[in-house]
């Protein structure tokens, strides 16, 4: 095989790259050849060009006796076959060859950059409501996932490498797609407890859950990555009969449910109502009884306290009877005394005995002096006295500002002087124990008998 050879037997140097723009995997051939035309096609010069552009890689495929080996090379690269950049390729061709020798190997672009768009339609399938199972309804669905290529090895390793478009991936994903989706659609009503007819209020609840369950099996199946999954439109068939029987049972089973919880709140509302009432009522009760008993505990109290006072007076007044009905008595005892003993006998011959009248009178007085310190002993046990003196009348006295200088303390005598020599007037201000300030006199009850005794001032005198 000669340097000039046709490019059909491995002629002048290529230049290898890419131009297509729709696609996935697509092999490289030389211009003018069809794609697996001939094995020429793969004798590759050592040395030729590689143009590989960012978001591509350029995969070459050797294909030897102990089995099949590749080279990946990332873009951006634009260069010359070398033996740097190609580490299989230069173990495998080792140094018995030239510069520009033909090699055996099939190279294969990879598109990395690609968005995948992946459009599909679910035609009409059946979904059951949970509480009609025999009435199922049409429903379609419609969605689109965006892929993209990301591990291109694992993706090799999958599909092989030979052309793949998207048209062919979408094609490939389409049955294991639908099924998953059509399967989530169809347990969606028994799962969230919805009426069938009321599924289209589920979109993003389908949404998520698809994602959830889809994008994990897709990506392992087909060594793609999801960046995005839209279920965009569930679509029943409301033309069909099946939908309109169950729309009116759906809806007659939502307006008994409607009444029936109506009825329920306002059976609700009204025995909260009585509740309500009855509370208050109790309440009012409570409070009356509450207020009568206050009431009636007041006015026992009243007439105990006017009671005890009543007998408290009784009690004296009965005292001091009883201390005038037994000097009384002593008196009369003395009296008869006497005059029983002023007719003793004592050997004279008269009537009329002095000494036994002054006896008797002597005897009368002991026993009714003795009599009455009896009397007063027993008064005194009633109401006990320290060593059976009657208290002291306690003294009060008071403080007088005079000419605004502090004088006192000052007895009722010394002020009744004051109010004479008219240093204490009306206004005057004054003060005793117990009280908080300084009043002026007019005020206190036991000084207002002061002023009342100070004579008008006298009549001018008429020349």
């Amino acid at each position: 095989m000669g340097l000039f050879s046709s490019k059909k037997e491995g002629g002048m140097m290529d230049m290898i790259r890419c131009d297509e723009q729709d696609y996935l995997i697509w092999k490289w051939r030389p211009v003018g050849n069809d794609i697996n035309s001939t094995n020429k096609e793969n004798a590759i010069r050592w040395g030729s060009s590689l143009r590989v552009k960012d978001g591509e890689v350029a995969a070459f495929v050797y294909k030897q006796k102990d089995g099949t080996h590749q080279d990946f090379i990332e873009g951006p690269f634009d260069d010359i076959l070398k033996t740097a950049n190609f580490p299989v390729l230069s173990n495998i061709i080792g140094t018995a060859f030239g510069g520009g020798t033909p090699f055996q190997a099939e190279v294969y672009f990879i598109n990395l950059a690609m968005v995948i768009p992946f459009n599909a339609r679910i035609p009409y399938f059946d979904i059951f409501d949970p509480r009609f199972i025999d009435f199922g309804i049409k429903c379609a669905v419609q969605y689109q996932i965006l892929t993209q290529i990301k591990d291109y090895k694992e993706f090799v390793k999958i599909h092989r490498l030979t052309n793949l478009t998207p048209a062919e991936l979408n094609q490939k994903m389409k049955p294991v797609v639908d099924r998953h989706i059509k399967s989530l659609v169809i347990n969606i009503p028994k799962e969230k407890n919805v009426a069938a007819v009321q599924i289209e209020t589920q979109l993003n609840e389908v949404n998520v859950l698809s994602e959830e369950k889809l994008k994990p099996e897709i990506e392992k199946v087909f060594g793609i990555q999801i960046n995005n999954l839209s279920i965009d439109k569930i679509d029943l068939d409301k033309d069909d009969e099946q939908y309109h029987k169950l729309r009116k049972l759906t809806a007659d089973i939502t307006e008994r449910k409607t009444l029936t919880q109506v009825d329920i709140e306002i059976d609700t509302l009204q025995a909260q109502a009585d509740v309500n009432i009855q509370n208050l009522q109790d309440t009012q009760r409570i409070n009356t009884d509450n207020l009568e008993e206050q009431l009636r505990i007041q006015r026992e109290e009243m007439q105990r306290a006017q009671k005890l006072q009543t007998e408290s007076n009784f009690f004296e007044t009965h005292k001091l009877n009883i201390q005038t009905d037994a000097q009384k008595d002593i008196l009369t005892a003395a009296a008869e005394n006497m005059g029983e003993m002023g007719n003793i006998n004592l050997g004279g011959g008269n009537n009329m005995n002095p000494a036994g009248m002054m006896t008797s009178m002597l005897m009368g007085g002991a026993m009714g002096n003795q009599m009455a310190s009896m009397m007063n002993n027993m008064g005194n046990s009633a109401n006990p006295v320290g060593n059976n003196q009657p208290p002291s009348i306690p003294v009060i006295v008071y403080f007088v500002a005079v000419n605004g200088n502090q004088t006192g303390p000052v007895n009722m005598q010394q002020l009744q002087n004051l109010v004479t020599n008219g240093q204490l007037q009306r206004n005057t201000l004054v003060w005793k124990q117990g009280m908080t300030n300084w009043e002026e006199a007019f005020k206190l009850l036991d000084l207002q008998g002061l002023f009342e005794t100070i004579p008008p001032p006298l009549p001018p005198i008429n020349p």
